[in-house]
């Protein structure tokens, strides 16, 4: 498992010549979730192998990870490392379950529990399984797009490990911070170192580009976010990057995807030190990059419900977009404003994908 692999070179750079900002022939697309229960291949194979068994198995991780680029080929420009933001709390020494969304038995209740955690997390140890589905599907994929490694971000994280899973309120989560504003920072800031190392694995395993998913960002006014997300994200991105300097591995383009958290936007691309900032479909991709100028790239944004109102619906939204983003300089990513969802039809998938390559065409 090291960059000394000698992988087969790299037929399509779409993704990551519009990731460090070039105007592209047309945008390159990938969803998130692409490995996931809307491909009935993928809920084949998790018939019979729990979640985290099919992470934990690097033939696994690597066998899904390439379905939708095996179905899609031609059509999509990147592939995603199947894996869990949740990997992180459990290489800091929590348990979590999937029953069929996340589930911690034992979560933090107050900072004393902070002690249960893991002092030092040994990436290779703990997530080294991760590193090795990465440079597994590298080979697989034989150049045919680049693949992305990604984590969680460090509150959205914070969040999960406090809440004991998902919550609509994040009210335990959030009276960490208004109660214990030090201790938060403290752990927040331990997550971040782990996302660091796990991150720089990533990259020396064969990831061509990060991805950091600050999923609940949103849920913070913009002083927390600036008070208890923003340093974290800033600490990952400078640290990843000199890391990958200092170690002589490629300094790959990060992408920084903080949903809700438009607000932000601007702070986020002239400081955050991210090439790449995803958008949820709640603004509008004129004012977004409006708002960042030509500092960074940017990914998103179509509303994944999109993808249940028919072809029509699908092209109608697509042709708006890419006449959005295309209004302005800068690199654009074509993608989903969030995550797709289960009940997706994987044609009107593929309809998304053929209308994204002709209306996103110079």
């Amino acid at each position: 498992m090291s960059s000394a692999v000698d992988f087969p070179p790299l037929k399509n750079d779409l993704l990551l010549r519009a990731a460090r900002g070039e105007h592209t022939e047309r945008a390159p697309v990938w969803v998130m979730r692409q490995a996931g229960r809307y491909l009935p291949e993928f809920r084949k194979v998790r018939e019979s192998h729990e979640f985290f068994e099919v992470c934990r198995t690097p033939a696994l991780a690597t066998e899904v990870t390439v379905q939708p680029i095996r179905r899609y080929s031609g059509l999509v420009d990147a592939s995603i490392i199947f894996s869990d933001i949740l990997v992180v709390p459990q290489a800091m020494g929590m348990e979590v379950l999937m029953n069929p969304g996340p589930q911690f038995p034992d979560p933090l209740v107050t900072p004393a529990d902070i002690s249960k955690l893991n002092k030092t997390v040994d990436v290779e140890k703990e997530l080294g399984y991760v590193f090795r589905a990465i440079t597994e599907t590298r080979i697989a994929l034989n150049g045919e797009v680049p693949l992305i490694g990604f984590c969680g971000a460090p509150w959205t994280l914070f969040a999960y490990m406090i809440e004991g899973g998902g919550s609509k309120t994040l009210q335990k989560a959030k009276t960490w911070l208004f109660k214990y504003p030090e201790e938060s920072k403290a752990l927040l800031l331990r997550i971040a170192d782990v996302c660091v190392d796990f991150l720089v694995g990533q990259v020396k395993a064969g990831a061509q580009l990060l991805q950091v998913f600050d999923s609940w960002a949103g849920e913070l006014s913009p002083y927390d976010f600036n008070q208890f997300s923003y340093p974290t994200l800033k600490h990952i991105s400078s640290n990843v990057k000199r890391r990958l300097s200092e170690e002589n591995l490629p300094v790959v383009p990060m992408t920084l995807f903080a949903k809700g958290a438009n607000y932000a936007l601007g702070h986020l691309a002239q400081n955050a030190g991210y090439d790449v900032l995803g958008l949820d479909w709640l603004i509008d991709p004129v004012e977004a990059r409006r708002i960042v100028g030509d500092k960074v790239a940017l990914q998103g944004n179509m509303d994944p419900n999109v993808l249940y109102g028919g072809r029509d619906a699908i092209e109608a939204a697509v042709k708006r977009m890419a006449e959005g983003f295309r209004a302005g300089k800068g690199g654009w990513i074509a993608n989903l404003g969030h995550g797709i969802t289960p009940g997706v039809d994987p044609e009107d998938l593929r309809w998304f994908f053929e209308c994204v390559q002709k209306y996103s065409a110079l």
